[in-house]
């Protein structure tokens, strides 16, 4: 039982990493629109008599209009540009890294309670990104070769 152990207790840091990675990816910014709305209403139910708090008001809720398009323009472009990627040399070099890495990490001394489960996270990752890799260098030769 204590193998058992060990290798939960070595698990541990991988575990860690993946659910920091699911909480970052779960989290949300401030939403945006309903505070655009709540100050539209603020606005409406301000009196017509205060202009100098209305018209601050006004110049906030068009920022907040502006940065709203900005984000939304910035995050149209990143879709496009991820949805387009087709892999480069960068996979290639990300590659040989994790290969690197994983063949460091072989010679580090077996005993460790972390060793084994480290080991298969490597190679699992090696694996995805020479597979991502192996696209990219596909793709990459039938350009070459329909250009000719």
């Amino acid at each position: 039982m204590a193998g058992i152990g060990d290798i939960a207790l070595g698990a541990a840091p991988i575990a860690g990493g993946a659910m920091l990675g699911s909480l970052v990816g779960a989290f949300k910014g401030p939403d945006i629109r309903t505070a655009l709305q709540s100050d539209i209403e603020l606005l409406k139910s301000l009196p017509e008599e205060s202009v100098a708090l209305r018209s601050e008001l006004q110049r906030t809720i068009d920022m907040r209009v502006y940065e709203l398009v900005a984000f939304l323009d910035r995050n149209y472009e990143l879709r496009q540009t991820a949805g387009t990627y087709r892999g480069n040399w960068r996979d290639v070099v990300l590659l040989l890294c994790a290969l690197l890495f994983t063949l460091v990490w072989w010679n580090v001394p077996h005993g460790r309670t972390n060793w084994l489960i480290t080991f298969i996270v490597l190679v699992i990752v090696s694996v995805v990104i020479g597979l991502y890799a192996a696209r990219g260098v596909i793709a990459a030769l039938r350009r070459l070769f329909n250009r000719r």
